[in-house]
């Protein structure tokens, strides 16, 4: 009889832990990313910038979360006027450094910053969702600052490369102004080979 009440005692145990390790699997782990609260900022450029028409007054400003120094004076390029390549997504294997700034509608125009400081080839965007695209500036090692003019058209979801170095050149940052024309759009930097 004590075997029989130990054995049910053992069942009920081993059947509440299966319940509860059950519970804990069916539960996933929720990464809950914290904004700071919006702080708009006019937007600065410098006097040598080559896109010369009216840019928005105010803009959300996102510094890089790497942070990244340039020790050559900047010299910026003549710019670049953007004719949107679909271009397919590289295999991972190509893919040398990647970083994504999600934007709100109500954000308006958004200052993102990329610290990417690394060597590649080419630089492709990502844009999920709808996003208006204003300019970026691409900062290399040596000091030069590639302007590349989006002409403040609006794009839709698809990768997109927005320069090619034939030679490999080593990015340091890249700033991008855009704002979400849909409620949300995410816009992935990624750095290939």
């Amino acid at each position: 009889m004590k075997r029989l009440v130990f054995a049910s005692m053992l069942g009920v145990v081993f059947a509440m832990m299966l319940l509860w390790s059950a519970d804990l699997s069916a539960q996933r782990r929720r990464v809950v990313v914290r904004r700071a609260p919006v702080r708009r900022t006019t937007i600065v450029v410098r006097p040598a910038h080559p896109i010369r028409r009216v840019l928005p007054r105010t803009v959300v400003l996102r510094p890089a979360r790497t942070a990244v120094v340039v020790g050559a004076p900047l010299v910026f390029l003549p710019a670049v006027v953007w004719r949107p390549t679909v271009v397919a997504l590289p295999p991972r294997e190509r893919l040398l450094w990647e970083d994504s700034e999600a934007l709100g509608k109500d954000e308006e125009w958004v200052d993102c910053n990329f610290g990417v400081d690394r060597r590649g080839g080419a630089l492709l965007l990502e844009i999920e969702g709808t996003a208006q695209l204003n300019f970026a500036e691409v900062t290399f090692d040596n000091g030069q600052v590639q302007v590349v003019d989006f002409e403040d058209h609006e794009h839709k979801v698809g990768v997109y490369q927005i320069l090619n170095f034939a030679d490999g050149r080593h990015v340091k940052t890249v700033r991008v102004l855009a704002k979400s024309n849909s409620d949300e759009a995410t816009l992935t930097l990624m750095l290939t080979t």
